[in-house]
Formats: C-alpha cells, structure tokens, sequence
C-alpha cells in the first residue's frame, strides 16, 4: 500500500500521510522509504519552493507500529540486526526530511506520538489543529528516541521542557504546544489546511533560490561558530546576488521609487 500522497499545485509540494488504519505508522510498512524518495524528487525539481506535511484520519502519526516491535521482541532477533534496522530504517528519515533544503509546513490535524511527534520536529514551522496532540513517549514503552528525537526536541523547545517530555512520556495539547514554542500556531481543525495553505503560498512568492539558501544557514546555525556562519553567509549572499530573482527584486523596487519621486 502506498503510505504517502505526492500531490504538487505550481512552488508547493503536499506530502500527506495516507494509512489511517495504522495511525499512519512509520514503521512496519514503506513509510521512510517513501519519504526518502519524496525529498529526492523535491530537491530535483527547483520549481518546488515550500512543502506541507499532513495526514488523513484523526491522526498526525502514532509513530512507531507496536507491531513490529513486538515481532523485534524475538530472541532470534540479535542486537546487531536491531541496530541495523534502525540505521538503514527509520534514521534515513530525518537525515532526508530534515535536510531537505526548501521549507517544510507541518500541518498536524492529530496526536503525534513518539516518532511522530520527532517527525514534526524535522518540519521548519508547526501549524497545529485544536486536535493535536504532542508526546515523546519512548520511555512509556522502555525504549529511546531513536530517530533523533533526543536531537530534534530540544532545538525545537529547549533542553528543560524536551527532557521534561522525554523523561515523562507525558502527553500536551495544542495550546500548551503553542505555549512552549513547538508549535507556531492553533487554528481550528477544519481551518488547518486553509491556513497551512495560506502561509506556504506566502513563502513561495519568494525568490526560490533565496529560500533553499537561507534554509541551509538556518540549519548550519544550529552549530556553527559565527565567524564560520558569516563566511558561509558571504559566499551564499554572492550566489543569491547573481540570480535573476534578485534582479527583477530590484529593479522592481527602484521603478517603484522612481514614480514616487515628485
């Protein structure tokens, strides 16, 4: 079964989580897989400037499927070949979605659960239904975040509050999510993809190459000296400088100013 929709109207790419019947699970089936080939495909196309991430159902991603863990749970399973699993599985999903170099809306309708809630933390922005729910709940199950979650979490909160749900497993509301900055803001359920919508067509009325650029020193930032940063930043501005986009920018707002003049 396919478990994610690629639909593309002009810059935006919609990626919808389509298996309701697991809770849109992210293991046990072609999940990262598809995913990985989906951000393939986006950072091919330069037409494609911002990406939203949603799901069908009531629910965001329940995560990891309770199932395969349980078939992990045999003793002819080793450590070795668990750990693979997790390399060449589920850790290919933040290496690629992460990664990505345009923008990406998470538009979560529902509860993210455990590596649900991590894959919404690979996402730029968070729009949250009033329905949604956010849990790191590794622990509730004995086991870690092991799809980068312990990495994710707290460059999204802080280190106080992601080890408070981490260590917890407790599960939060849209509006405490609001409260704590993982998420950018609540809106209705049934507004949710009108406004998830509304602010990807305002980021793809600009310049594409500015924003693959400015995404990148968003994520090099993250643990860059400065001096370093501003060096990469000159060497982007130089490109950024030499696009077309820049120019029509431009030369638009110096027309614009020359009717001004009395």
């Amino acid at each position: 079964m396919t478990f994610l929709r690629y639909d593309q109207d002009g810059p935006v790419v919609t990626l919808t989580m389509d298996q309701p019947e697991v809770r849109n699970a992210l293991t046990g089936n072609t999940a990262v897989a598809e995913f990985t080939a989906a951000c393939r495909r986006i950072e091919e196309d330069h037409s494609v400037k911002v990406v939203i991430l949603t799901a069908t159902g009531s629910v965001f991603s329940s995560g990891g499927n309770i199932r395969t863990m349980q078939e992990q749970l045999d003793p002819a399973v080793s450590v070795a070949q668990l750990r693979h699993v997790y390399r060449e599985g589920i850790q290919r999903l933040p290496l690629a979605l992460y990664n990505l170099e345009v923008p990406v809306i998470a538009a979560v309708n529902g509860p993210a659960i455990g590596a649900g809630c991590d894959l919404a933390c690979m996402c730029d922005i968070r729009v949250a239904a009033d329905t949604a729910r956010f849990a790191e709940s590794f622990v509730k199950l004995g086991i870690i975040p092991g799809d980068g979650g312990a990495w994710l979490l707290p460059r999204a909160i802080g280190m106080s509050r992601a080890a408070e749900l981490t260590f917890t497993g407790d599960m939060i509301d849209a509006h405490q999510a609001l409260a704590w900055g993982l998420v950018s803001r609540v809106v209705a359920a049934d507004d949710l993809m009108r406004e998830a919508r509304d602010l990807a067509q305002r980021i793809a009325q600009q310049s594409g190459p500015a924003l693959r650029l400015s995404k990148r020193l968003l994520r090099e930032g993250q643990h860059t000296r400065l001096d370093t940063l501003l060096e990469l930043s000159a060497g982007f501005q130089a490109i950024a400088h030499r696009t077309e986009e820049h120019r029509a920018a431009v030369e638009a707002f110096v027309a614009r100013s020359d009717t001004r003049r009395p």
